[in-house]
């Protein structure tokens, strides 16, 4: 593989990359802020310019200019290389690039730097960017003096609506255009556009229309500074106090991969934040997906509970057991999740081996809107995973139809969400004599269900999920367990154990050893999602 040397350092390149983009691969920085690797590139920043030395494939590049001599006390005709941005030079084989280790460089980065600040508000202490804003870290790393200009900045519009989900801050932007480029080239709808020059330039929305949409999120996420928050997280929190956890985005079939943020001292999550991954996501997440970390507060099951009766998990174990011990083996049946991790589902599988039954049903969102960016219709993040464990389980309309019948007259369920709504739904489910419910969410079934058990969400408890193409990810936990909630497997392990069963797993390394095995395929060739 061709190479080029980056401040000593060797580093490969694929024909037709850039500097920056090479040097991105690797995990080494060119400070920047128009360039983004899923954009293209305008050069108008002028952050990233870099020294490139003249060898056999790079001839030399020099402008004549005058420099202060200060012994003499005069001006005097000199010569300095000319400096070549590098988000938009092709990398050679063999050349030689300086960027830290430049004078000439770390000169021209000092000057773009407080040329950006010349107009720039003192909003430090009220941003929501403060603590990840990239004027803040390249002044400390390339500036560090203060401002030399004395006349009263440029004023612009502050706090300006872009749209449902947008607000715009006109005097912190630095025109890298960023948003207008995501809107045009990746979300396909160019509703942003720069009006007025030099320093009465500002973003704006194309007249008769707001900023909406499905990616709105992602304007805010690729601006580097704070002129763009997003109405959600706007003055919630600040960014020191808070800590990431590698995490799969649940809002749909996709598997977005992502960052969870939240804060450790109040147990509260607080944003999604999209975590590069060229095969899945690439560098983006939708903003159902964005906003979806909502579900690790709302709409949960925290407390056991018989009947409409909280009691103590304990209690509510011994109760399972005691009501699902009384049902026939040939009618109890167990519902997989598609909502919920492999792991949890894998668990519930092996209960239902261990009872003898081979009645196994899928539950979980129904469809939804789809596009041909990120957004699948299957509103699961683990659908083929349920598939993969068990291909022969069926749909959750086949459960009903199957206990209106009286084929089905108990039932061991994970998760609380049902595909449907339908009024029908609650009267067949009624009509079951025992129905156990493990579920993280509230739903249909946790609405039916004789004993509920309080599962944790993906945000308390590590696990797996195998997205639309078949590719398995796992999201790390983030929070704390609320509640009485605990990790659905572990509520399975002991519901088995509550009916006298020999349950062979009792740590979630356990299961993940399980889950090598050949009985639970680890392909990537999956690429639809069956009906649940």
């Amino acid at each position: 593989m061709p190479s080029f040397k980056l401040d000593g350092k060797d580093v490969p390149f694929e024909p037709g990359e850039t500097i920056i983009k090479a040097a991105h691969r690797q995990g080494t920085e060119v400070p920047h802020y128009c360039w983004h690797p899923g954009l293209s590139a305008p050069a108008n920043c002028r952050m990233c310019l870099v020294e490139i030395k003249p060898g056999p494939n790079q001839r030399a590049m020099m402008l004549d200019i005058v420099e202060w001599d200060a012994k003499a006390g005069e001006y005097k005709p000199a010569q300095k290389p000319k400096l070549l941005p590098a988000c938009q030079m092709p990398a050679v084989d063999g050349q030689e690039v300086l960027s830290e280790s430049s004078k000439h460089v770390a000169e021209a980065r000092a000057h773009v730097q407080e040329f950006l600040l010349l107009n720039h508000p003192v909003d430090c202490p009220i941003c929501d960017q403060a603590g990840e804003c990239k004027l803040q870290d390249y002044w400390l790393e390339y500036q560090t003096t203060g401002k030399r200009m004395r006349d009263e900045p440029i004023h612009k519009p502050k706090a300006v609506v872009f749209g449902p989900t947008i607000v715009y801050d006109a005097e912190r932007c630095v025109m890298c255009t960023r948003c207008i480029r995501f809107m045009e080239e990746v979300a396909k709808d160019p509703v942003l556009e720069l009006r007025e020059r030099g320093n009465l330039n500002e973003v704006t929305v194309a007249p008769g229309r707001q900023l909406d949409g499905h990616y709105t999120f992602m304007t805010e996420n690729v601006c580097p500074v704070g002129a763009l928050t997003t109405k959600d997280f706007r003055f919630k929190a600040r960014v020191w106090f808070l800590r990431s956890a590698k995490s799969i985005c649940q809002g749909c079939a996709t598997g977005c991969n992502s960052y969870l943020d939240y804060d450790p001292r109040s147990n509260k999550v607080f944003r999604y934040r999209p975590r590069d991954n060229e095969a899945v996501n690439k560098y983006w997440m939708c903003d159902e997906g964005m906003l979806s970390y909502h579900a690790a507060h709302e709409g949960r099951v925290i407390d056991a509970r018989i009947g409409p009766k909280k009691v103590s998990v304990e209690m509510a174990i011994a109760e399972a057991g005691k009501r699902l011990s009384n049902g026939p083996k040939e009618s109890i049946a167990v519902v997989l999740s598609a909502q919920h991790s492999l792991e949890d589902n894998l668990a519930m599988r092996e209960i239902a081996t261990l009872l003898g039954t081979a009645a196994l049903y899928v539950s979980g969102a129904g469809d939804g809107y789809a596009d041909d960016i990120l957004i699948n219709k299957d509103k699961n993040p683990n659908t083929t995973g349920v598939r993969q464990l068990a291909p022969h389980a069926m749909s959750f309309t086949r459960l009903l139809d199957d206990v209106r019948a009286g084929l089905v007259s108990h039932v061991l369920a994970l998760g609380g969400i049902s595909p449907t709504s339908d009024p029908e739904d609650a009267t067949a489910l009624s009509m079951l004599g025992t129905l156990v419910v493990v579920a993280a969410h509230k739903g249909a079934l946790t609405d039916a269900a004789h004993v509920v058990l309080p599962a944790t969400s993906w945000t308390e408890a590590a696990g797996t999920y195998v997205n639309k193409q078949g590719i398995r990810q796992i999201a790390d936990k983030a929070i704390e367990p609320q509640g009485a909630s605990r990790p659905a497997w572990e509520h399975a392990r002991l519901v088995g154990r509550a009916l006298g069963l020999e349950v062979n797993f009792a740590k979630l390394k356990d299961l993940r050893s399980m889950l090598v095995g050949a009985s639970v395929p680890n392909g990537n060739d999956v690429t639809a999602s069956a009906s649940i």
